[in-house]
Parts: structure tokens; C-alpha cells; sequence
């Protein structure tokens, strides 16, 4: 996670990088369409905002006449809005105002042709609504700001004056239809009470209610009080019957004791068992006592107690006989009554089914009477509310504000047409740039150099460089020649290996200023360092010492002239110098011959480091000359100048002639700016010694050089000698 976290933040740095890199594209781009855009606000013409704020009722109580419910749906309908605005935007809307105010005339472009008005004020009218309001907004836009300010009220007007007029027509025609209606329900009416006085004719049917009263409410004749009151008498007689045959049943076949017994149980007894049963119940008491006294069958007492019991159980057996007659009459007198109770039922039933039919369809006509009579009451009402409505004054549409001549133009928006321009030549600067940081092939990072030519990098020089010993003191930006001096001494593969050449693809990429201020650390840090200009097409080392250019390596490689007499010793300690010479006609043919060869090999031996300066690689053979003679070659690199391909045939020309490529040193680097190498020269001035200042030294001839050299190198080298 940690690590996905350090890749977004460099890519982010990449990005940013681009940015610094390209501001100057990313400026132009910023300031040409930025200025476009001002241009062309300046230019275009100035129009003026006339505005309408007026209020549209979503709906009215002359729309709701018939159904309150759906007129109330269709104005909340979240379309209620954007249908007004095409009504307002409408021909026939619109039409009104062109012929109110003669636009075809004004408007002489629009050859007196309605339609071509039309289209023009179309174009000049923008309609929006005010959020969670009802207030809508009409602006309309013209070079002439009375005429805006004019058209727009034109257009209010007009939509107020349809608005209302459509209204009115619409309450009109509600009232025609409901006059129609009225006429037809009236004859309606008409028809239901004649049917239902026909009925009450025919059937001869008193009803004191018929003009008015509830309705469903039945007409009575009696026939059902009768049928009902026959009902009941049957049930009860039905009731009697079964009553009787149950007694019946309960004392049938019983004799004796058990049927008195039962009778009595029964309550079927009359005054004469009534009072008997008492006694004899009591005299069987009394036998019963006499008999538990020891009172024989043929006692007196006995006997007589047993004729008075035997002469009471005759009445009561007599009494009770006669009480099974009475049941059995009663029973018989039932079921004739029943039978006469159906008859009269059934008659009963017939005369009030025929009556109730007659008073159902009277019922009905009655009723059809009484409806017709309500509607026709709630359409005088609604048409009376109608007529109401219609004096009323009708207000669909409320203008609260009108157009007033405005002071300023509205548009171009000078402001918002700045700050787009602004915006959008910021959005396509910064586009151009990574566009055009994708085309560059260039060198841009360490990582371009060693993926695409394969070798190490040296050093990597600061921008703005300036010759090290010329200036005062110690510069910071000695530590990178310092770097490039540490980094030459561990790659090289031997410590003979001391002859380098110092080349670069094209001319101006800061190769002979690299030379110079190497060779300046290096005699810094006790090297013998000598430098060689073999650029014989336009050298520059000797500008950076004023020495003269007259004598040097042409005038060794081509006379008898001894090496003593061609090396100088510059102001500064362990440091020499052998100046190009004059200028030969064949330089190639100079460089590549056995006395070059001769001389690269004396002054590796004299000198602990030989730096030779050859011209541009791709553009002449000199430096491959060079670089098949010497030790080792390394490549100068301008920042973001060549393209890949170039660098890799640099690398080419060098390993064609069998050169040995030492590294690269990526110059003119603007480490403020690039973040990918603030780390580079970051410590730079916190590192660097604070050495006292290097006095400057004259220039001395070549015999003083060459002792001076024999005396600085250490006792017993070699190369204490030419």
C-alpha cells in the first residue's frame, strides 16, 4: 500500500513537472485564446434584457364546473409549466404581437412576411420558470433596449389577454352545455311524473307523498297487515295442535293410580278432581296408618276407609275421562281451525302478491320521478354558480413586474466570456503541453539515458553553469564536476586509462564548458590535468584562459615543434593547456595520423589525466578520429535537446571506430525546477568546502610550464617527464 502510494505521489510530481517544464507553451496558450475571447467579446453586438415577471394560476374554478377532480390533476401536472411556455411561444401568441406592433414593418429584413417575424422575435424570446414557484419569466433579447423592454411586455399581454379569453370561452360553452342539459332533464322529468300519475290512476292507489319525501319508500293497502296477521294465528293454532297431541300421548294407555297420577302431572284437571284428588290421597294415607297398627282386613274401620276410597277413585277416574273427552274435542276443533286457517292464508297471500307488484311498479315510477326531479335542481344550481363565476373578474395570469429600458447589456456576458476564455486556454495550454511532452523524444530523466543508450550517468550539471575558476570563492556548483570527477575515476577500467575525449551529438550543448571546469576540479584535487582543443573546426578552450590560439596542436602534428613548446600552463595549479594551433584545411586528416597517436600516447605518460575537446559527433569525423585514439569517450547531453535517435547514433559513431563510451554527463539541467534532480545537487552547498579563494595566475611560457609540471608531480612517477 505504502508503495502504490509513493507511485501516485510521483506520478502526481511527473505531471507537475510537465507543467513547469511547459508554463511558457501553457502561457501563450493561456493568453492567445484568452485575448481571442476578449476580442471577440469586444466585437460582438451588444444586447439588452427586457423581463417579465408575471404569476400563471395552474388552474381556476370556472375549469372545474363538471369535474373538480381531474381539472385539479391536470393543473398539477409537473407539464403544466412547459405547455404554458409553448403557448406563450406559440404563432398565435405571437402573431398579436407582430400585428400590434408592426413588426413586419419595423423589421425591414423580414420582407413583410409574418412568419419570418415570427421566426426572428422566436429566436430573440428565452421563457424560464422561478423554482418551487408559480411565477414564470419572460426575457427577451434586442440590440435596441427600449424595443426588449417593449416586445417582452407585447408578448405578457398577449398571453394574459388569450389566457383570459380562452377562459371565458371556456365557462361560456360550460354554460350552453349545462342549458342543454337542463332542457333535456326537465323533458325527462316531465315524462317520469306522468307515468307515475298514469299508475297511481290505474291502480287506484291514494299516495299524499308522491311530490316528494324519501325515496325506495313503499306504498301500503292493508293486504300485508292481513297476510301477516293470518300467519300468526296459523302458527298459533299449529302450536295448540301439537300441545294437545303431546297430553294425549302422555296419559294414553295408563289406568288407575297412574293415570291420575299423570293427570295431575298434566294440570289437565277440573274442580271436581281437584277437590276429590286431595281426599283420596289422604284416606290412602290413613289405610296405610291403620293397617301398620295391626287393624285387621275386616276391621270396621277398615272396610268403611276402603269404600269411601273405592267410591272417590270412581269420581276421579270419571273425572279424568272426561277431561281425555275435552283434549280429544279441543284437539279436533284445532285441527279444523287450521285447516279453515290455510284457506284464508292462501286467499290472503294472492290478494297481496297481486297488490304489491301494482305498488312496486308504482314505487318505481315514483322513485325515477324523484331522481330526475334532484339532477334537475343540481344543474339549475351548477348553472347558477356558473353565471356567477362568469361576472366575476377572471385573473389566469398576474403580471408582477414589467419590462423596464435596461441600463446595461446583458449579453455577451463580458465577465463570464473572460472567464471561459480564460478556463478554456488554461485546459488547452496544459493539453498542448502533455501533447507536446508526448511528441518530445528527448532526454528528459537519468532513466531515458540509461534505458535508450545503456550507459551510466556521470554527472548531472546544473543549468546556468558558469566557468569555475573565474569566479570568486567556491561555487556550489563545483560539487557536481566533483561527482563527475568520482564517478570518472571508478568507471574507467584502469588507472592508465586517463586519455578522455569529450563529445556531443550537436553543437552548443555545453561540452567545452564541461571539459573546462572538469579539468579545473581534477587539478583541484592534485591531478596533472592537461587539456587538448581538438575541435580544429571552431575551437573555444583557449577563450576561457585568454590565451592565444596561434600555436598548438596543428602546429606539433604537422612541424618538428616539441612538446614543451604547444603546452601552457594555465593560472591555475596542476592545470595545462594545449591550444588547437592554426586551423588546418583537412582537420580529419590532422587527427588521424601516427603523430596524433604519438602525442596521445607522450602525454598519457606526462600527465595523470588528458581531456580533449573534439568537435560535434554527427556532424563531422573528427571526433570519431578521437575517439579511436583515446582511452575513453564520454558524451555530453543537453537536457531535453536531441531526440533518442540521435543520441543512439552518437553512441554508434562512437563504438563504430571502436571507441570505449565511458558514460554521460546530462548538462544544463534546471534542477529548480525539474523535482527529479532537486535531489541531485540538493546538498551541494551544504557539502562543499570552504576553502579560501583561488588567487588567478598569469599565463607562463612553455619552459616555465614544463618545469612547473615536473616539480608538482610526486617524487619518483614516471609522468614527472614529456
Amino acid at each position: 500500500m505504502k508503495d502504490q502510494q509513493n507511485e501516485v505521489k510521483l506520478h502526481a510530481l511527473d505531471y507537475w513537472q510537465v507543467v513547469r517544464n511547459r508554463y511558457g507553451v501553457i502561457l501563450l496558450s493561456f493568453f492567445l485564446v484568452f485575448m481571442t475571447a476578449a476580442v471577440v467579446t469586444a466585437i460582438l453586438p451588444k444586447k439588452y434584457l427586457g423581463k417579465v415577471v408575471m404569476e400563471i394560476e395552474r388552474y381556476s374554478e370556472d375549469s372545474q364546473l363538471f369535474d373538480t377532480g381531474a381539472s385539479a390533476r391536470d393543473a398539477s401536472s409537473p407539464t403544466f409549466i412547459a405547455t404554458q411556455f409553448k403557448i406563450i411561444t406559440s404563432k398565435e401568441t405571437l402573431y398579436r404581437v407582430i400585428d400590434q406592433l408592426g413588426l413586419t414593418t419595423r423589421w425591414p429584413e423580414t420582407g413583410g412576411s409574418r412568419d419570418s417575424a415570427y421566426g426572428k422575435l422566436l429566436d430573440m424570446i428565452r421563457t424560464e420558470d422561478e423554482r418551487g414557484t408559480d411565477l414564470v419569466n419572460i426575457s427577451v433579447l434586442s440590440t435596441d433596449k427600449n424595443e426588449a423592454a417593449e416586445l417582452a411586455n407585447a408578448i405578457a399581454s398577449s398571453y394574459a389577454e388569450r389566457r383570459t379569453g380562452n377562459e371565458k370561452k371556456r365557462v361560456n360553452n360550460t354554460v350552453e352545455m349545462l342549458d342543454l342539459q337542463k332542457k333535456e332533464q326537465m323533458e325527462k322529468v316531465e315524462k317520469s311524473r306522468t307515468k307515475m300519475l298514469e299508475l297511481m290512476e290505474r291502480y287506484q292507489i291514494v299516495d299524499f307523498g308522491a311530490s316528494g319525501g324519501a325515496r325506495g319508500r313503499g306504498v301500503e293497502d292493508g293486504s300485508r297487515s292481513l297476510v301477516s296477521d293470518a300467519m300468526k294465528q296459523e302458527m298459533e293454532t299449529e302450536k295448540n295442535i301439537g300441545d294437545y297431541k303431546a297430553q294425549l300421548n302422555m296419559i294414553k294407555g295408563k289406568k288407575g293410580d297412574e293415570l291420575i297420577s299423570a293427570a295431575n302431572q298434566l294440570n289437565l284437571t277440573d274442580p271436581v278432581t281437584t277437590n276429590l284428588l286431595p281426599k283420596y290421597l289422604n284416606d290412602l294415607s290413613e289405610l296405610k296408618a291403620m293397617m301398620g297398627t295391626g287393624r285387621g282386613e275386616n276391621h270396621p274401620q277398615v272396610l268403611a276407609l276402603k269404600e269411601r276410597i273405592s267410591s272417590t277413585k270412581k269420581m276421579l277416574d270419571e273425572g279424568v275421562n272426561v277431561i281425555m273427552s275435552n283434549l280429544e274435542s279441543k284437539l279436533k276443533m284445532a285441527e279444523a281451525q287450521m285447516a279453515n286457517m290455510k284457506k284464508i292464508k292462501e286467499g290472503v297471500t294472492k290478494i297481496s302478491l297481486d297488490g304489491n307488484s301494482k305498488n312496486i311498479e308504482y314505487a318505481q315510477s315514483r322513485d325515477d320521478y324523484e331522481l330526475q326531479t334532484q339532477l334537475l335542481l343540481k344543474m339549475i344550481e351548477s348553472q347558477t354558480s356558473s353565471r356567477l363565476q362568469i361576472g366575476m373578474p377572471k385573473t389566469p395570469v398576474t403580471i408582477h413586474e414589467f419590462a423596464v429600458a435596461p441600463n446595461t447589456h446583458a449579453k455577451p456576458d463580458t465577465r463570464l466570456q473572460l472567464t471561459l476564455g480564460a478556463i478554456v486556454g488554461l485546459v488547452l495550454g496544459i493539453a498542448f503541453a502533455f501533447f507536446l511532452e508526448y511528441l518530445d523524444t528527448s532526454v528528459k530523466t537519468l532513466d531515458d539515458v540509461e534505458r535508450y543508450l545503456g550507459v551510466p550517468v556521470l554527472a548531472v550539471i546544473p543549468k546556468d553553469v558558469g566557468i569555475l575558476h573565474k569566479q570568486s570563492g567556491l561555487s556550489p556548483d563545483a560539487e557536481a564536476y566533483r561527482i563527475l570527477r568520482t564517478n570518472i575515476e571508478f568507471n574507467r577500467k584502469s588507472a592508465d586509462a586517463n586519455a578522455i575525449t569529450v563529445v556531443s551529438g550537436g553543437a552548443g550543448e555545453g561540452k567545452s564548458t564541461t571539459l573546462v571546469n572538469l579539468a579545473y576540479i581534477c587539478a583541484q584535487g592534485g591531478y596533472n590535468t592537461l587539456m587538448i582543443d581538438g575541435d580544429l573546426r571552431r575551437p573555444k578552450l583557449h577563450t576561457f584562459f585568454d590565451i592565444n590560439n596561434s600555436v598548438g596542436l596543428t602546429n606539433y602534428l604537422t612541424t618538428e615543434l616539441m612538446l614543451e613548446d604547444v603546452i601552457l600552463q594555465t593560472p591555475v595549479d596542476n592545470l595545462y593547456f594545449m591550444p588547437s594551433g592554426i586551423l588546418p584545411a583537412d582537420a580529419a586528416g590532422v587527427l588521424n595520423s601516427r603523430r596524433m597517436s604519438e602525442l596521445i600516447a607522450d602525454v598519457k605518460n606526462r600527465f595523470d589525466l588528458v581531456l580533449i575537446d573534439s568537435p560535434p559527433i554527427l556532424g563531422v569525423s573528427d571526433a570519431s578520429v578521437l575517439a579511436s585514439e583515446v582511452d575513453l569517450t564520454m558524451i555530453v547531453i543537453q537536457h531535453r535537446k536531441l531526440p533518442r535517435s540521435m543520441l543512439l547514433r552518437v553512441k554508434q559513431a562512437i563504438e563504430n571506430v571502436g571507441g570505449h563510451l565511458l558514460g554521460v554527463v546530462l548538462n544544463n539541467v534546471d534542477v529548480r525546477s525539474d523535482n527529479q534532480y532537486q535531489y541531485y545537487t540538493s546538498y551541494y552547498t551544504y557539502y562543499s568546502p570552504t576553502n579560501t579563494e583561488v588567487k588567478s595566475k598569469k599565463a607562463r611560457p612553455a619552459g616555465q610550464a614544463a618545469s612547473t609540471a615536473r616539480a608538482s608531480a610526486p617524487a619518483g612517477d614516471k609522468d614527472d617527464e614529456y
